[in-house]
C-alpha cells in the first residue's frame, strides 16, 4: 500500500505505511514527489545489504543504529528493509535533511510556539526546559505549541517560517503548521529571571550549537551555513535565564514584543 507524506514543501511516496509518522502528515494532493521508498528485497541483496561491505555503483549507504538503506545519488529512490520502526524513523529524518537543506531550511533542536501568529523557538540542550517554556506560554498566553524538539526553518523572500514535523523526540507535541519566526531564545536555567540580547560571536555560538548539520552531503555544511548566516542577521536572538513560571513568560513578552498584544 504507498502512502503519500508531505512535510513542509517535500513530499515522498513510500510502499508501506511509515507507522511512527503521524497521520497529519499524510497527503492527498497532486504534487509531484520529491524521493520514493520501497523495500529492499532481502533475498536478492545478500551481504551487500547486511554487512555493506561493498559500495553500490552510483548509491548511497545510509545506516543509523541497525537499519541500512541504498540511496541513489540524486536521493530520489530510498531502498530499505525496515527491522525497527522507530530507528527507520530517524534514518528517514537523515534522509529528509538533505531534500531540506538544499531547499534553503535548517533543522533546530528546539520548541516552537505560535503566539497570535508570531513565532517564538526556544533552543538549548536536553532537559534544559524547552518543551516547559513552551507549555506556560500555552498556559499563560494561550500560545500554539507546533513542536516541542525538532523545528525546520526556512528561508523565504519575506521571512523565516519555522516548521513543524512528525519528529518530536520526547515531546508530545507535534503540529503540522507554520508560523513566521520573531525570535529565538536560548534557555539557562536560573534562580532568578533575567533576559539579555546576545550580538557578535556569541549570538553565533549560542544557535550553532543546537542545529544538526548533514555532513553527509557534500556540500551539506556550506548550505547549512549560508542559511543560518542569512537568519542571524534577520532575527534576534536573546538568552533568557529563568525560573519555570509565568514571570519568565511575561518578561520574555515585553522584551521581544514590547509588551502589546497583537
Amino acid at each position: 500500500m504507498e502512502v503519500k507524506y508531505k512535510i513542509i514543501e517535500i513530499t515522498f511516496v513510500s510502499q508501506f505505511r511509515i507507522h511512527s509518522l503521524d497521520e497529519k502528515f499524510i497527503s492527498e494532493s497532486e504534487q509531484n514527489i520529491d524521493f520514493l521508498i520501497k523495500e529492499f528485497d532481502e533475498e536478492d541483496s545478500g551481504s551487500l545489504f547486511r554487512k555493506y561491505k561493498i559500495q553500490p555503483k552510483g548509491q548511497y549507504i545510509i545506516t543509523y543504529e541497525k537499519e541500512i538503506a541504498i540511496v541513489d545519488k540524486e536521493w530520489k529512490t530510498v531502498q530499505c528493509l525496515p527491522q525497527n520502526y522507530q530507528e527507520f524513523e530517524l534514518l528517514l529524518l537523515q534522509i529528509f535533511r538533505i531534500h531540506a537543506v538544499q531547499r534553503h531550511m535548517i533543522q533546530f533542536h528546539s520548541s516552537l510556539i505560535d503566539f497570535d501568529g508570531h513565532g517564538l523557538m526556544f533552543l538549548g540542550p536536553s532537559g534544559i526546559g524547552k518543551t516547559t517554556q513552551a507549555e506556560l506560554w500555552h498556559t499563560y498566553r494561550d500560545a500554539v505549541i507546533i513542536n516541542g524538539d525538532i523545528v525546520f526553518v526556512q528561508e523565504t523572500e519575506g521571512n523565516f517560517l519555522g516548521w513543524g514535523t512528525p519528529w518530536h523526540g520526547s515531546s508530545p507535541y507535534c503540529e503540522n503548521a507554520s508560523v513566521p519566526v520573531d525570535a529565538l531564545i536560548i534557555l539557562k536555567q536560573a534562580p532568578k529571571n533575567r533576559i539579555r540580547k546576545l550580538e557578535g560571536f556569541e549570538k553565533v555560538s549560542a544557535v550553532s550549537g543546537s542545529i544538526f548539520y548533514p555532513r553527509w552531503l557534500e556540500n551539506g555544511m556550506e548550505l547549512c551555513l549560508e542559511t543560518l548566516n542569512h537568519l542571524l542577521c534577520a532575527l534576534p536572538v536573546y538568552e533568557l535565564s529563568c525560573r519555570p513560571d509565568e514571570a519568565a513568560v511575561e518578561l520574555a513578552e515585553k522584551t521581544v514584543f514590547g509588551g502589546e498584544r497583537f
